[in-house]
């Protein structure tokens, strides 16, 4: 499957960036920087117009060699169509998520399906571990495996009151609400301000457009 808008005329790709920004809090031309900065990514390795799962680690953390299972999890979040590649449009989807104008609930149940690795509907001890090891290991940080149990016991002697060893989304969705912290790399605070970010674009866009 391509990348929707790489087939389409100039007229048709402007339609499709416009009904992305009708459904995202972007605007068009937030939507015109980001298609630019999909391209840009896409070809870190390859020439295609998607972003395959060699792609996406190799963006997140400069190595296609090693397994990551943080990056898996995300890059399975963002393939929306289970199809192995993202295209532009699950792309913006998926940033949407990480925008600062996103609700904390989508921010939530993100961040839910991202811990539940097991894709069990449940967040379990084991599987927060694994997750916390990982990005461990990507930061070069190291914990003893001490320190690592009572970090995850914590976490569910707070967030599992029903007592049942396992995390359902209403008990993480009470637990992010008591500590909003644990949300704080669910948003991504320029994708607020990609004029300033990117001000070359816009520049040269208005020039092209007479505004």
């Amino acid at each position: 499957m391509g990348c929707v808008c790489s087939k389409q005329s100039e007229g048709t790709r402007h339609e499709f960036f416009s009904l992305l920004a009708s459904q995202t809090f972007f605007s068009d031309d937030e939507v015109e920087v980001l298609h630019e900065l999909f391209i840009k990514l896409a070809s870190c390795i390859s020439n295609e117009k998607l972003i395959t799962k060699e792609d996406f680690q190799f963006i997140l953390i400069k190595d296609t060699e090693r397994r990551s299972l943080s990056t898996e999890r995300i890059f399975g979040l963002f393939d929306m169509r289970n199809d192995g590649a993202i295209d532009f449009g699950e792309f913006v989807h998926s940033l949407n998520i990480f925008h600062p104008n996103s609700s904390q609930r989508d921010k939530a149940i993100f961040a839910f399906r991202l811990y539940d690795t097991h894709q069990t509907g449940f967040i379990e001890p084991e599987e927060v571990k694994e997750l916390i090891i990982d990005v461990l290991e990507e930061s070069e940080l190291m914990l003893t495996e001490s320190v690592i149990d009572s970090i995850v016991s914590k976490t569910f002697e707070e967030a599992d009151w029903k007592k049942d060893g396992k995390i359902d989304l209403e008990e993480w969705e009470k637990f992010v609400a008591t500590y909003p912290l644990t949300l704080k790399n669910m948003t991504i605070p320029f994708l607020k301000d990609i004029p300033r970010i990117f001000p070359s674009f816009f520049n040269s866009n208005k020039i092209l457009t007479g505004d």
